[in-house]
């Protein structure tokens, strides 16, 4: 009998499919620290919605899991293989199929690289405002399974407030239509908006509607401002959130984050700045400048030392490139384990003060950086590499960090999923009533279990995973 590496081979093109070590390795987990992963059998590199179909059918016919992926730079393990599936790679479908520019809507293939596609609608006067940090290099499929985030979204929103329809291929290999492209549209279930945030458990998304706004008519203003303490920063964007200014942009920095950015850029810093605070409002005219005052002046009565405004575009982008930079060069420093935790915007000082006290309890180095205007904190752990009693002491203060959020009523993940980092927290967070909804949908789409086993929600599939 044929092996499923043999029956894939013979339905699709040449090269589609890769069983070298190189190949398996690269694309058998994402950029999760410590997640758990198996070695896949192949990886199936797809090229067009057919060998997605031919995929998954010959995948089902034989009851082997299929592990969707796009650029891998998931931090949660969303996209970590298990032993012997099949990842499935959406990484070369690449096309922008449609901008109506009229209508304001795009449909963009799931490779789409989300830069790419802002780039590409700005010719037609347009803006696509979902922005992770990883817009760069990251997919609009990914975004869409995450339901991703970024530092516009504290007005703007995210992916889900962007996704109108999508074609997804099910658990038998058939072919879905949902959504829409109208303005609205309330017919049947809102089955696009489950499959948003859904991390590839329920289906593969091969393409995306997603709606558009016009580009112009916003002016943009910074405000930064340099903190003694992470607390002081925390009760600023208490204090923003009290006067009810929606800036388009409210993004913390601490420390440990601006040293590392620093230091890699040559950049200097003041001395006392413990923590930064960047703001942006986007309204024009006299509004957009009584709002950047407005966000001024909040930041000096909660103990600014050092407050600055900016309205040229190329200093905009230079102050923010410190909070784009961030991750990266925390990482030169050893590997670093990311949080994704979601707190009331009111509870910001009181979850910050707690990480820096686990942090003193853990004995670890805990770097901050925050979409603050949102409660989305990505409290950031570093441990040196190869020290494994570092590694345990980062372990253990993850885990005390998702029980004080979820102590101030927050959620364990505001965008970069569930993953498998996240199974514990979910399972505390999600009661067994709601539990048993998600897997009564689960088992609706996909009866036998292959598409993504053991992410997304706590279900006992993750012991399915080889540790490495």
């Amino acid at each position: 009998m044929d092996t499923v590496v043999d029956a894939l081979r013979a339905v699709l093109p040449p090269l589609a499919v890769a069983t070298d070590a190189e190949t398996l390795a690269r694309h058998s987990h994402d950029d999760a620290e410590w997640a758990p992963y198996g070695l896949p059998a192949a990886v199936v590199f797809a090229s067009r919605v057919d060998d997605v179909v031919a995929t998954v059918r010959i995948a089902a016919e034989r009851g082997v899991p299929v592990v969707p992926r796009g650029a891998g730079t998931g931090l949660s393990g969303g996209a970590n293989a298990t032993s012997g599936c099949l990842v499935l790679s959406l990484e070369r479908m690449t096309r922008i199929v449609e901008v109506d520019a009229a209508e304001r809507y795009a449909v963009v293939e799931a490779g789409v690289l989300n830069d790419d596609l802002r780039r590409h609608v700005a010719g037609h006067g347009l803006w696509y405002p979902p922005d992770p940090a990883s817009q760069a290099i990251s997919t609009i499929g990914g975004n869409v399974a995450t339901n991703a985030g970024g530092i516009c979204c504290v007005k703007y929103g995210v992916t889900r407030d962007y996704v109108l329809g999508m074609t997804v291929v099910l658990a038998d290999g058939s072919i879905a239509k949902l959504g829409r492209t109208t303005a609205k549209g309330v017919t049947g279930y809102d089955l696009t908006g489950l499959l948003v945030g859904s991390e590839g458990t329920l289906a593969i998304i091969v393409d995306v509607t997603v709606r558009l706004l016009p580009l112009g008519g916003r002016q943009e203003r910074a405000v930064v401002g340099y903190f003694r303490t992470l607390t002081d920063a925390g009760a600023a964007v208490a204090a923003v959130t009290r006067a009810g200014i929606v800036p388009s942009a409210l993004e913390l920095i601490d420390r440990t984050c601006l040293h590392a950015v620093a230091q890699w850029q040559g950049w200097d810093l003041p001395e006392e700045a413990n923590a930064l605070l960047l703001a942006k409002v986007d309204e024009p005219g006299e509004r957009g400048e009584e709002l950047a005052a407005a966000l001024a002046g909040l930041f000096r009565d909660a103990g600014g030392d050092r407050v600055e405004r900016a309205a040229d575009p190329a200093e905009i982008d230079r102050l923010f490139a410190a909070r784009r930079l961030a991750y990266p060069a925390l990482e030169r420093l050893g590997p670093v384990l990311t949080e994704d935790v979601c707190v009331p915007r009111r509870a910001v000082p009181e979850m910050l003060a707690r990480i820096e006290a686990v942090a003193a309890e853990a004995g670890v180095v805990i770097a901050n950086i925050a979409h603050a205007g949102d409660g989305n904190l990505h409290p950031l752990i570093i441990a040196p590499e190869g020290d494994d009693e570092a590694k345990a002491r980062a372990k253990v203060a993850f885990d005390r960090i998702v029980d004080a959020c979820r102590s101030l009523g927050g959620t364990v993940t505001g965008e970069h999923g569930v993953g498998l980092l996240k199974l514990p927290g979910a399972a505390a967070e999600l009661s067994p009533v709601v539990r048993g909804l998600h897997r009564a949908v689960k088992h609706a789409l996909d009866p036998a279990g292959i598409l993504n086993p053991g992410k997304a929600f706590p279900d006992g599939e993750s012991d399915a995973l080889d540790p490495r």
